[in-house]
């Protein structure tokens, strides 16, 4: 969000999760009851003319809503195909199948927070109990068959009466966790590790084998960026399946079809980013170029795969509304992209809130 010095890039948090569904409306609807997505950046309905690569060549329609959860963390961009019917895989995800497995979610408190989503209808995988490095956990089942980790965490925002907060991070199946480490630490700045281990996962049920896995994170406890403050540090855990062959999640299928389709990360320095992750070998596959607009809101965007093909998208977000109905917006391009907006301006968003 803004400018940043030449040769410079910097990453401001995980923006929000790409979610494919069916319908927009019901999946925002459940989204809000149960995680408090209830503040929309913008909805939008067009076509996706620049992600050809990962539709067949063919430019799709679609419905999307950005939705965020003002206590912090990223958001979901909850995203419809209007001219074709999505489609889901064959087979049950399991951990370790290659791409998006789970999104993480942070609360406060596990126990006020397991007994809420049980009450909005999420399908409870796995009792609470620990991750690797002590936070307590327990994994769901949203109606439309995506997996959530809640996990404790002590990064906030601000503080309301919503049982969750927004994503904390991502849980990412790898056919390698070696080789697959250094482009999330060492070009999208996850650059502290938690814990490195082989062990279990989760204790899904059903699933007794173990995972070469390890916790990457931001490092510090207040992001940089325009937003930095609000989408609070995140997480990318990796993990590579022992035992059994992993299947590529989204094989034969589009971008947009159902389940978790990317992890977007907010930027600054977008061009010097592409520059460093393609010397790297991880060149841009999309790149908007400059601006592209998403209906009243504005950026940047690219994509990238890492060795698996899980889509990693970049987002330098150039115009934001505050109060659209008042046409109030925030122009980010050419501000100082080291400094957090201030709060009260941040907070503004929560005037657009939709109620569940």
């Amino acid at each position: 969000m803004g400018q940043t010095p030449e040769k410079a890039y910097q990453i401001n948090g995980i923006q929000q999760i790409g979610i494919g569904v069916k319908n927009v409306h019901k999946a925002w609807t459940w989204y809000r009851k149960a995680f408090s997505m209830d503040v929309p950046v913008f909805e939008d309905q067009a076509t996706a003319n620049l992600m050809t690569r990962y539709t067949d060549g063919k430019a799709e329609s679609r419905h999307a809503v950005l939705a965020l959860n003002m206590q912090g963390g990223g958001g979901f961009e909850i995203w419809q195909f209007t001219s074709r019917t999505p489609n889901s895989t064959d087979f049950e995800i399991l951990p370790g199948d290659l791409g998006i497995y789970a999104v993480k979610i942070r609360v406060r408190n596990l126990e006020k927070a397991f007994d809420h989503l049980k009450k909005s209808g999420a399908k409870i995988l796995t009792t609470p109990s620990k991750t690797p490095n002590g936070m307590g956990t327990f994994f769901l089942k949203d109606p439309f068959d995506n997996v959530f980790q809640i996990v404790e965490d002590s990064n906030w925002f601000s503080e309301n009466d919503s049982p969750t907060g927004g994503v904390l991070g991502v849980v990412i199946g790898v056919s390698d966790l070696e080789k697959s480490i250094p482009l999330y630490r060492d070009i999208l700045g996850f650059s502290v590790l938690n814990y490195k281990e082989k062990s279990v996962f989760g204790d899904i049920p059903g699933e007794k084998l173990t995972y070469n896995r390890t916790l990457l994170s931001m490092p510090g406890d207040c992001n940089p960026g325009a937003f930095g403050a609000l989408l609070c540090p995140a997480q990318i855990e990796l993990i590579e399946v022992q035992g059994r062959e992993a299947k590529h999640i989204f094989k034969d299928r589009l971008w947009g079809d159902l389940g978790f389709i990317h992890c977007c990360l907010d930027v600054n320095g977008m061009r010097n980013l592409k520059k460093k992750a393609g010397e790297a070998g991880y060149p841009f596959t999309v790149d908007s170029e400059d601006s592209f607009d998403m209906g009243s809101a504005s950026g940047h965007f690219g994509y990238l795969e890492d060795i698996d093909q899980t889509l990693i998208e970049f987002v330098e977000t150039h115009r934001v509304p505050i109060l659209q109905k008042w046409n109030l917006y925030l122009n980010l391009k050419n501000r100082n992209p080291k400094k957090n907006l201030p709060k009260f301006l941040v907070k503004l968003l929560a005037l657009n809130r939709v109620k569940a």
